[in-house]
């Protein structure tokens, strides 16, 4: 009997979140784990269960075009499709101008799509009106780093270093179900974990002899300065480090004065004693790591709240010493790299200044464009969301990776400003909520069916490689923008993932997240590369600021960050504070998870997490389904009476769309550096349906 022979294997990486684990993928579209410093061999549930994505009966195969807004959507031929996309650009441009037309990326996309991106909205359509839902993510983060470091990095060292830490503080970060396989290079530390709820990850951090800090939501850095307070007062500073390492200190100290732990638990919640037990135990550690995430992010004050945490680890002399660090968590699966290429508003290829003319004249010499035909930069994410269809906003909106009816702040609005523009065009594998919602949906490829590379939370660059053809009908997203400019009129954008990452290579050449020498040819044969590697035979950088950091001077900053409170306080008729985030089985908007039958089985719907006490005063029992209302809108989901939960404070996944999108809720108040809206703090009230 003859044995049939197993389907060749490709190595690539999974389709989620920013640890890139290693996968195996054969021609049938199975998935199995690779052994891979991230996952060293392990995936989470969503990646065991992400072949079932390249298959789906609900997979999108054809264009589809909407002949009049009220009227359905059609399948139609590319030419058509791209035809149409092509012409109401123009009319809408002739009439307008450039900015009448928007571009809204993704920090999914590969580098090479969120390069080319960036290239097709400058370039070929002129606009400055572009970026990414990397602004709801990784953005507040980047700005502190840029201003404590000179440089943003997530992670400036591999994620494997965390192997030996002896103390790791978590603040608003929930690994165990947002990134599990990171919980295993943090199984030999104590864990100290700040967040509002009662997660999997406090509760890990409690059994494992450490502390779960529970403030109140949007107070993180109150309980960062009673931190640093503790740190100066029991004299646990690091003034060999601050005087040779960094500058700032006095200003910072001037304001984290103030913050006594007394006062800060006042405010936060926070027990004092806890607040110093903690610093006793970093500052007693040799091997100690403070790390970021979105819950400290997510707020009208987010760059402040991370600069706190900054400070907090600058005194303790923890970035840059080997065995120790500070980093931020990145969400989304290129939330790195897909920030450095140029889909963000304010910034071109190798994380480049758009306002910088030096930057401009590199950038367009690779585009072999002039300079002062670049445009400017423009609105942030929230705020061209908010001004499409408005008068002096864009009459259409290309979308490409992105399902911002569910994932944008105060999402209610969002979908009015959708429906007033005169062109929706959005580039999706399966019909999520905004594509559902398109003039022109256009199909396109996913992770295994398509070539280019990623940039993981480490800062290393990796090769997503196919493992199968698209279904047929299919083009990749490099096909589309390529097709769209060649309409235009445009030459220079190559469909081919290795020609496109070339030109990558030659733009950000010089700049802050350099990848001149990193190669295909060097990613397949197995090299491990991290930028910078600005030449073809550096090593790359997988530990940064080991000797210095990237200001001028070789310093780190200390900046001077005082509380703030939350852009939205409770009140008689709002009396609670909501809070959103991930769970296990679901991802980001949940247009891919909430379509894989083993996932959406564990949670099917969306739930409030709920103190029961504060449930029973709402006239609410557990399993019933609430409203749960803000000043913008109201979401539907059913109760969960948790116990650990504040009294104060209400929990929503933001996975699902409709009426229990949890965005209904939320406040685009913005970070005035970030631009980074407030999505884990507003005000709500709970009532039956």
């Amino acid at each position: 009997m003859t044995v049939a022979a197993a389907p060749p294997r490709v190595a690539t990486h999974c389709p989620y979140c920013a640890l890139q684990c290693g996968q195996w993928v054969d021609r049938t579209g199975a998935v199995d784990g690779r052994e891979f410093p991230t996952n060293r061999g392990g995936l989470c549930q969503k990646g065991w269960t992400s072949g079932a994505l390249l298959h789906h009966p609900e997979r999108l195969t054809t264009p589809l075009v909407r002949p009049a807004r009220a009227a359905p959507l059609g399948p139609v031929g590319w030419d058509a499709a791209l035809g149409h996309v092509v012409d109401r650009i123009r009319a809408l441009q002739a009439e307008h101008g450039p900015d009448a037309v928007a571009v809204f990326g993704a920090g999914g996309l590969t580098n090479e799509k969120a390069y080319l991106l960036g290239k097709f909205a400058r370039v070929a359509l002129r606009t400055s009106q572009i970026d990414y839902n990397g602004r709801f993510c990784m953005s507040s983060a980047a700005a502190a780093g840029n201003r404590a470091f000179g440089l943003d990095r997530g992670m400036p060292f591999p994620v494997t270093d965390l192997d030996d830490a002896e103390v790791v503080l978590l603040a608003g970060a929930n690994l165990a179900e947002t990134m599990p396989p990171l919980m295993g290079h943090l199984s030999g530390a104590r864990l100290v974990v700040v967040d509002p709820r009662r997660t999997p990850t406090a509760e890990r951090a409690v059994a494992s002899g450490g502390l779960h800090l529970q403030p109140v939501p949007g107070t993180d850095l109150v309980l960062a300065l009673g931190l640093l307070h503790a740190a100066m007062a029991d004299g646990h500073l690091d003034a060999e480090y601050l005087t040779e390492r960094t500058t700032g200190f006095d200003e910072a100290w001037r304001l984290a004065a103030q913050w006594w732990p007394e006062r800060a638990e006042r405010v936060c919640g926070v027990p004092a004693a806890d607040m110093r037990t903690v610093v006793g135990w970093l500052a007693g550690a040799t091997r100690r790591y403070v790390l970021t995430a979105r819950g400290a992010e997510q707020h009208a004050h987010g760059v402040d709240t991370v600069t706190a945490w900054i400070n907090l680890a600058l005194a303790l002399g923890l970035p840059g010493r080997p065995g120790s660090g500070f980093g931020t968590v990145t969400g989304q699966g290129n939330g790195q790299g897909g920030r450095e290429h140029g889909q963000k508003s304010d910034q071109l290829p190798g994380y480049r200044s758009i306002t910088d003319p030096a930057a401009r004249a590199h950038v367009a010499g690779v585009w072999g464009v002039d300079p002062d035909s670049l445009p400017g930069a423009g609105r942030s994410a929230t705020e061209l969301l908010a001004a499409l269809g408005r008068s002096g906003g864009p009459k259409a909106l290309l979308v490409f990776g992105s399902n911002v009816l569910v994932s944008a702040p105060n999402a209610g609005a969002v979908a009015e400003r959708l429906a007033a523009l005169d062109l929706l065009v959005v580039a999706d594998v399966l019909p999520g909520e905004t594509a559902m919602a398109a003039d022109v949906v256009l199909p396109v490829a996913q992770w295994a069916e398509e070539e280019g590379t990623m940039t993981n939370l480490e800062g290393r660059v990796l090769r997503r490689r196919r493992a199968l053809d698209p279904p047929p009908g299919v083009r990749t997203d490099l096909e589309v923008v390529s097709g769209l400019a060649q309409r235009l009129g445009f030459d220079g954008f190559p469909a081919d993932a290795e020609t496109v990452f070339d030109e990558l290579r030659a733009a950000s050449a010089g700049g802050i997240a350099d990848y001149a020498g990193i190669s295909y040819a060097r990613l397949d044969a197995g090299e491990a590369l991290h930028w910078p590697c600005p030449e073809p035979d550096h090593p790359g950088t997988p530990r940064l600021f080991t000797e210095r950091f990237a200001h001028a001077d070789g310093r780190a900053r200390l900046v001077a960050v005082d509380h703030t409170p939350s852009a939205e306080l409770p009140d008689a008729e709002h009396p609670l504070r909501a809070t959103t985030g991930r769970v296990l089985v679901h991802y980001q908007s949940g247009a891919q998870t909430r379509r894989v039958a083993e996932l959406a089985g564990v949670v099917p719907e969306s739930f409030v997490e709920v103190h029961p006490d504060t449930a029973a005063r709402a006239g609410l029992v557990d399993g019933e389904w609430a409203r749960v209302v803000s000043r913008r809108g109201a979401a539907q989901a059913r109760v969960r009476c948790v116990p650990s939960m504040r009294l104060d404070t209400v929990f929503l996944p933001f996975h699902f769309g409709a009426e229990q999108a949890a965005n209904l809720l939320t406040n685009p108040a913005l970070d005035p550096v970030s631009r980074m809206p407030e999505f884990k703090v507003c005000a709500v009230r709970l009532e039956p349906v």
